[in-house]
């Protein structure tokens, strides 16, 4: 029988836009920084956000540090500075399987390399590094960015299961997403290819969107 995948690690990932690395208490104000004023950020979250106030938000921060399911980590841009948040979730190491969800993108980071690369960084950690089999994506299924996202990096739509949880006293159909080990080195070349320099011009405009990417393997 395989060996139980092994469970996520307080690791920073190196990228060439930014990296990701372990979410700490301290990045509070910088989080707080990019992400005050933007309240849609927080409407699909399933159970917390927007937040009144940096005390507010820095408490919450802090418990969310001290969790192992979900395990958060912090997006940092080139300059040093935290951007975003994701995590890995639903950790199930005997069956290998794992979430990555939670995802926090301020408006700095939306719709940047950076936001996509460290999608493929925390992909290409849990099938490479951790062995992980199935890397799922699950989302309120009114959320079209977030359904548009995960058929762009490359995940496969499953289905949708219908008053799957209630979230802020809502039902909510939830839409499942998911990534297999065996898929992973197709969507880790259409990553690295998006990813590369020389797809995008002087103005940063991409040459090939990773959707057209994915879609040609």
């Amino acid at each position: 029988m395989p060996a139980p995948a092994k469970r996520p690690e307080p690791v920073t990932l190196e990228g060439r836009y930014g990296r990701v690395e372990r979410l700490r208490p301290d990045h509070d104000a910088d989080l707080w920084n990019v992400v005050k004023g933007h309240d849609p950020i927080w409407t699909y979250l399933s159970t917390y956000g927007p937040f009144a106030n940096f005390a507010a938000f820095s408490e919450w921060l802090a418990s969310r540090v001290k969790l192992d399911d979900p395990y958060s980590y912090a997006i940092i841009d080139r300059s040093g500075h935290a951007v975003g948040i994701a995590t890995l979730m639903e950790i199930r190491p005997a069956m290998r399987v794992i979430e990555v969800g939670h995802i926090v993108y301020s408006p700095a980071l939306q719709r940047t390399p950076l936001g996509t690369e460290a999608q493929y960084l925390l992909a290409r950690y849990a099938f490479e590094t951790l062995g992980y089999r199935r890397y799922e994506w699950k989302c309120n299924a009114l959320n079209a960015p977030s359904r548009r996202a995960a058929l762009r990096y490359g995940f496969a739509f499953e289905g949708v299961l219908r008053q799957q949880m209630i979230a802020k006293g809502r039902n909510r159909d939830t839409a499942f997403y998911s990534m297999l080990d065996s898929e992973w080195p197709a969507r880790k070349a259409a990553f690295e290819r998006w990813l590369a320099p020389e797809n995008f011009d002087a103005a940063g405009k991409q040459t090939l969107s990773l959707s057209e990417l994915n879609a040609a393997r």
